[in-house]
């Protein structure tokens, strides 16, 4: 089962280096970065070349233009945290090919060739394998073929790995069979409610007495937190944006850059399924317009899944000999077959998107908020070296804010903080974590950002006077009073239950009280009206059973009148239990990968080299 699924994912890396290597991605080659700079770091023996990191990143932003149809800049994938989510992907696969090539893991030169030879990017008008066109495609991306067929190796030797470290994974029919029990069990219900209005009388005001018992009795609800007194500076890209002078100049040079985005022809969404022969094409043209099979099934039926054929949003030049054909369709449909490079293929249109021209003008406004943003940011970054050397120097937080763009403030800081910086998850850290004499740092916000901060005083948590809280006191005392003694009738109606008469015969209609019922609940059941502890209460509780609890704004009765077991033996309940096994089997098998990835890179050891991710960053400038 390991080896099937090592080998069926050796396919499917293929097919991802072919996409990161032919479609689009060219002129990310060492080059670029420099001759110097090969590789943004090492985990053990195997470095992490720039390449791959910059491609997987490129890549994940088309994914991300491709879903929303959107571009997406990298300032903004940064704010979003998507640079170091590919990150961590690449650090990832590389700690594996690291574990593949320690313990001696690799594939012989005949499955590295059989690889190739299969990938249709590779094969002539005649459907074989052409050497010229391989050492073609390969020389058009700065790839040699010793470094192509390597990367292939390593994957393949990754993936064999893979699925030895997962393979076998299966959900234990025990927990199958006894969460689907749980999840579908069902119970019929009877309760009521009891609010304020259901008491005799309403509950009288509190003497000074009552009031002081209370108070005393519950101390942590007057008391105030831990305070702690701050001093900080601190400075975000949006503080400074304002500040940025941007002219014209700027702005058409940022359009002309980002002209994609604003000028689009019409495009529309395709598919493409390749067949070995024109006749083989028409065949199943004819046999989807008669309905006797899918496109999705033609699909499937030549070892392929929709997502290896989608070409995603495409112009006419984009599909070359096949444009005319598509862009023939006033709506979605099957064209071709059409002879292409990759052989005769029919094409599925799934939408059309109308052509758009956004001229500078309309774009302008936009444009200079994100180059304000951008520049604002890289200005901040800019400060760090700077504000660390002046706190070296002796400067203290005062000094930041009145040397600095940085803004002074003072707050008496809680966990419950919220004003200025405290909102940050960075800053709260910091502010938890200081003491009284600490040396101020500069730290980043977790939101974009930096700031110093200063422990003035530690106030410890302090009782507030009752006068100060009266108001306060009262309310609590009158709700806490109204719920005692709704509790109080609540159990009165569940006794009398429990010695025999039902909740539907005790007369409550007469009280003002409604009884409800309902039948099949489950426990992810909402029924209307109900309490938000009523189903939690009564999965709680035996069949026959009368409790009264306590509510948000009173009590309740519930009376659980049946229970039922589900079946566990029909078609559909096998269905949901083979789904939710496989569901959980793949969930088992990602946490074991991770957990098993993350013991690499701490035996291993990561190191990363930021200049170079920094210089890999500013090419999607």
């Amino acid at each position: 089962m390991a080896g099937r699924k090592a080998a069926t994912g050796g396919k499917l890396v293929v097919w991802i280096i072919l996409l990161l290597l032919i479609v689009g991605l060219a002129g990310f080659g060492t080059a670029n970065f420099g001759g110097g700079v090969q590789s943004i770091g090492r985990i053990g023996d195997t470095e992490i070349p720039v390449n791959r990191y910059a491609r997987a990143l490129q890549q994940r932003l088309s994914q991300v233009q491709q879903q929303t149809g959107q571009a997406l800049s990298l300032s903004q994938a940064q704010s979003f945290g998507l640079d170091r989510a590919v990150l961590g992907e690449v650090v990832g696969l590389t700690a594996l090919e690291d574990e593949a090539a320690r313990i001696g893991l690799s594939v012989g030169d005949a499955q590295v060739r059989d690889e190739i030879v299969q990938i249709p990017a590779f094969q002539g008008t005649d459907g074989q394998f052409d050497r010229e066109g391989y050492q073609f495609a390969l020389d058009s991306n700065g790839v040699s073929v010793d470094e192509f067929e390597a990367s292939i190796r390593q994957d393949l030797s990754r993936s064999i790995l893979q699925g030895a470290v997962i393979g076998g994974v299966v959900t234990p029919k025990i927990l199958t069979d006894t969460l689907y029990a749980y999840a579908r069990e069902t119970r019929s219900l009877a309760w009521v409610t009891l609010d304020a209005e259901a008491l005799d009388a309403p509950v009288p005001a509190p003497d000074d007495a009552q009031l002081d018992a209370y108070y005393q009795a519950n101390p942590a609800d007057y008391t105030l937190p831990e305070r702690r007194r701050l001093t900080y500076a601190w400075l975000t890209p949006e503080m400074l944006a304002p500040t940025v002078e941007v002219t014209d100049e700027d702005l058409r040079a940022l359009y002309e850059q980002r002209i994609g985005e604003y000028v689009q022809p019409e495009r529309r969404l395709v598919e493409r399924l390749v067949y070995p022969d024109t006749a083989a094409a028409e065949a199943a043209r004819d046999a989807i317009a008669a309905g006797t099979t899918t496109f999705e099934a033609e699909v499937e039926k030549r070892g392929l899944t929709l997502s290896d054929v989608d070409m995603g949003d495409v112009t006419r030049e984009a599909l070359g000999d096949a444009g005319d054909a598509v862009f023939a369709m006033d709506g979605p449909g099957i064209a071709g077959p059409v002879d292409t490079a990759l052989g005769p293929a029919l094409f599925r249109m799934n939408g059309v998107l109308a052509a758009k021209e956004v001229p500078f003008e309309q774009a302008r406004d936009d444009l200079a908020a994100e180059y304000r943003a951008d520049r604002a940011r890289r200005a901040v970054d800019d400060l760090i070296g700077d504000l660390d050397d002046r706190l070296a120097g002796g400067a203290t937080v005062e000094d930041l804010a009145a040397e600095t763009p940085m803004e002074p403030g003072q707050m008496m800081w809680t966990s419950d903080s919220t004003e200025g910086p405290a909102a940050d998850t960075a800053f709260a850290e910091a502010a938890a974590a200081a003491q009284t004499g600490d040396y101020p740092e500069i730290r980043e916000l977790a939101g974009g950002g930096l700031f110093a901060l200063r422990l003035d005083e530690v106030v410890a948590p302090t009782l507030q006077p009752l006068d100060e809280v009266r108001d306060r006191v009262v309310a609590d005392w009158t709700a806490a009073q109204t719920r005692e003694r709704l509790l109080a009738a609540a159990e009165e109606i569940a006794a009398q239950a429990a010695s025999g008469t039902a909740l539907t015969d005790q007369g409550l209609a007469e009280r003002g009280l409604t009884v409800r019922t309902e039948q099949d609940v489950t426990r992810n059941s909402t029924p209307a009206g109900a309490p938000a502890d009523l189903v939690t209460t009564a999965f709680a509780m035996d069949e026959g059973e009368t409790r009264a609890f306590v509510t948000s704004d009173g009590a309740a009765v519930v009376t659980v009148r049946g229970v039922s077991q589900p079946d566990g033996s029909g078609d559909e309940a096998v269905q949901m239990k083979q789904r939710f096994a496989q569901q959980t089997a793949q969930g088992y098998a990602q946490d074991m990968m991770n957990a098993f990835t993350a013991a690499i890179e701490t035996r291993a050891g990561v190191t990363l080299n930021q200049a170079a991710i920094n210089a890999v960053h500013a090419q999607f400038q």
